[in-house]
């Protein structure tokens, strides 16, 4: 019986069948590959989209910081005291018009 079933694995995988099947083990090997690949692209593209949302982030930790910092700086207060040195005081009483005579 053992040597029945010795000789049926011999027949199963003999040189012929190996040879006959080399373009089945091609395509595994290329689908080993491309999943191997599949894998060390989606790592990297992850690590892409983690580092790009941590830019994105400070960016917008930035942007916020210096809208409140144009925000205090517009304040009127905060323009005269900016534009004392320069000796330019703000206006107490309203603005002339000047209209055209000839309309």
């Amino acid at each position: 019986m053992q040597k029945e079933a010795k000789r049926e694995w011999k027949r199963l995988f003999n040189y012929q069948w190996i040879v006959k099947n080399i373009p089945y083990f091609l395509f595994l090997s290329v689908l080993a590959v491309v999943y191997i690949y599949n894998g060390h692209y989606s790592d990297n593209t992850v690590k892409d989209i983690n580092k790009t949302s941590k830019e994105l982030k400070e960016l917008q930790y930035e942007y916020k910081s210096m809208k409140s910092e144009v925000m205090f700086r517009s304040k009127q207060s905060e323009l005269a005291k900016a534009v004392a040195p320069l000796g330019l005081k703000e206006l107490v009483q309203p603005p002339v018009i000047l209209k055209d005579s000839a309309r």
